[in-house]
C-alpha cells in the first residue's frame, strides 16, 4: 500500500491462535485489523494497535470478515444477518475428521448467511508458520467461492501476505479444500507400506538363511548379523527393487497401448495410482540407497571384520604364508564398488531433480531426459552393481540354504525384468509403433490417417 492510502480495514471474527497470528501478519502488511469476540475486553496477546469490538460492531467496520471460528460456534451467526448481508465471509476452519459433516463448513456458512459472499480460505496453512515466518512449507493457499469478484479481493488479501492463492473453482470446492489439510501422507501410503513389507520380507528371509540355517545345521550363532550384516543386505535390495518399480509402470502402460492400439482408453486404477506414485517411491529408493551407503561405510569399524582381519593375519604369518594378488579378483571388486558409486549418484541427481524448486527451473524436455533416460541409466548401474557381487555364484549349487538362493538373486528378477521388456520396447519395429500410437494414431479406426497428418490431439 502507498503511504497516503488509508489502510483496508480487515475484521477478524474471534481471537484464538490462528485469529490473533492472522491479525499479526495482516498488522505487519498495513491493514488495518479489528476484532469480533464474545469478550471485548482487549487481551495481552492482541496486538497492540488493535481494536476489540462486540460481533455486531466488529461487522460495521469492514466488508471483509474472516470467520476464524469453529463450526459448532456459528449459530451466532444467525442473529448477525443484516449486519453480514452484502458482506465477504472467509471461512478459514477446518474439521477434526474427514467428511465429517454432509456439507463443508463454507456451504454452512453460506446456508446460515445468505446475503454475504463466502469464501473458503487460508485453512491451509497454519498459525505457527503465519507467528514464525517459516511458511516455505505451506505458502499455497486454496481459495474457491461463488462469487468472483468477492473472490478476488481475497486472492489479493493473500498475495499482500507472502502467500500463493490457488484459485480452485465455486464454493463446491470447499470439502476438498477443507480435507486436503487433514490428509496424512495420502501419495506417500502406498510406497511406505510396499517398501514396508519388502523389508519385513528380504529380513525374514536372511534371517532364514545366515542365522536359523546356521543353527540348525552347523550349531552357530551367527544373531549378531540381526544388528548390521542383515539391514545391509535389505536396504539395498529394497532399494533397487523400489527402483525398478518406478519403471515399471511405463513399462506395462507401453504394453497395453500396443495392446489396445489407442492412446485414448484409461488404464486400470491400481496402474494410474502406480504411475502417480512413482516419485515418492523413487524418494523412498533413495532413502534405502543412503542407508545401505552409511551402512557400508561402518564394516570396517565391525567387531567381527576386525577379528577376522587379526586372526587372518596372525595365521599368515604363523604359517609364513600371504595370499596371492589376483589380478582378476581386483578388477572385480573394483567395478563392483565403481558401479555402485555411480549408480548412488545417479540415484541422488534423479532425487535432486524431482523437487520442485528444481523441477521447476527446467523445461519439459530437460526434466524427462534425466527422469526417463537417466533414470534407466541408474537401474542399469546398480542392476550391474548388484550382478557383479553375485558374479559366478547365481548358478552355483553352494548358495542354496534348504533350497533358498540368495537374497540378492530375488532382488534381480523385477529390474532384469524391466530392464529386458524395455529394451524389446525400444527395438525399432516396436517403437516406431508405439510412437504413432501415442501421437494419436489407432489401429483399425477411421481417423488414423488425419492423426498421421498431425490432426489429432495432444
Amino acid at each position: 500500500m502507498n503511504s497516503s492510502e488509508k489502510p483496508q480495514t480487515v475484521c477478524i471474527f474471534g481471537t484464538g491462535d490462528f485469529g490473533r497470528s492472522l491479525g499479526f501478519k495482516m498488522f505487519q502488511c498495513g491493514y488495518s485489523v479489528v476484532f469480533g469476540s464474545r469478550n471485548s475486553r482487549m487481551s495481552s496477546l492482541l496486538p497492540s494497535d488493535a481494536e476489540v469490538f462486540s460481533y455486531s460492531e466488529a461487522a460495521q467496520k469492514s466488508d471483509i470478515i474472516l470467520i476464524a471460528i469453529h463450526r459448532e460456534h456459528y449459530e451466532f451467526l444467525r442473529e448477525l444477518t443484516e449486519d453480514l448481508n452484502g458482506k465477504i465471509l472467509v471461512d478459514v476452519s477446518n474439521n477434526p475428521k474427514i467428511n465429517q459433516y454432509p456439507e463443508s463448513n463454507a456451504e454452512y456458512l453460506a446456508q446460515l448467511v445468505p446475503g454475504a459472499y463466502v469464501v473458503k480460505a487460508f485453512n491451509t496453512i497454519s498459525a505457527w508458520a503465519l507467528q514464525s515466518g517459516a511458511l516455505d512449507a505451506s505458502r499455497q493457499v486454496f481459495v474457491c467461492g461463488n462469487d468472483s469478484k468477492a473472490k478476488q479481493r481475497v486472492m489479493d488479501i493473500v498475495r499482500a501476505l507472502g502467500l500463493t492463492p490457488l484459485d480452485r473453482g465455486s464454493l463446491k470446492a470447499a470439502t476438498e479444500i477443507e480435507n486436503y489439510p487433514l490428509q496424512l501422507f495420502p501419495m506417500w501410503r502406498f510406497p511406505f507400506y510396499l517398501s514396508a513389507a519388502l523389508c519385513l520380507f528380504f529380513f525374514i528371509y536372511c534371517v532364514i538363511r545366515d542365522v536359523i540355517y546356521l543353527y540348525v545345521n552347523e550349531n552357530k550363532d551367527s544373531t549378531f548379523r540381526i544388528a548390521v550384516s542383515i539391514p545391509n543386505r535389505v536396504f539395498p535390495i529394497t532399494a533397487l527393487t523400489l527402483l525398478a518399480l518406478v519403471y515399471l509402470p511405463g513399462v506395462i502402460a507401453a504394453i497395453l497401448q500396443l495392446y489396445q492400439g489407442t492412446k485414448y482408453r484409461r488404464f486400470p486404477d491400481w496402474l494410474d495410482h502406480w504411475m502417480l506414485c512413482r516419485k515418492q517411491l523413487g524418494l523412498v529408493a533413495l532413502g534405502f540407497a543412503f542407508l545401505h551407503a552409511i551402512y557400508t561405510l561402518v564394516i570396517p569399524i565391525r567387531y567381527y571384520v576386525r577379528w577376522r582381519i587379526r586372526n587372518t593375519t596372525i595365521t599368515q604369518v604363523i604359517t609364513k604364508k600371504d595370499d596371492p594378488f589376483l589380478t582378476s579378483v581386483a578388477w572385480h571388486s573394483d567395478s563392483y564398488l565403481s558401479l555402485g558409486i555411480l549408480g548412488f549418484f545417479l540415484f541422488v541427481l534423479l532425487g535432486i531433480t524431482s523437487l520442485p524448486s528444481v523441477s521447476n527451473m527446467m523445461n519439459w524436455r530437460e526434466f524427462r531426459f534425466i527422469q526417463s533416460k537417466l533414470g534407466y541409466l541408474t537401474l542399469i548401474l546398480c542392476t550391474a552393481h548388484a550382478l557383479l557381487y553375485g558374479r559366478k555364484r547365481f548358478l552355483s549349487p553352494s548358495i542354496l540354504r534348504w533350497y533358498l538362493p540368495s537374497a540378492y538373486v530375488l532382488a534381480l528378477i523385477i529390474p532384469c525384468t524391466v530392464l529386458v521388456i524395455k529394451f524389446i520396447l525400444i527395438m525399432p519395429c516396436i517403437n516406431n509403433t508405439l510412437m504413432r500410437i501415442r501421437r494419436g494414431w489407432e489401429r483399425d479406426s477411421k481417423c488414423s490417417k488425419s492423426a498421421l497428418n498431425g490432426k489429432s490431439d495432444i
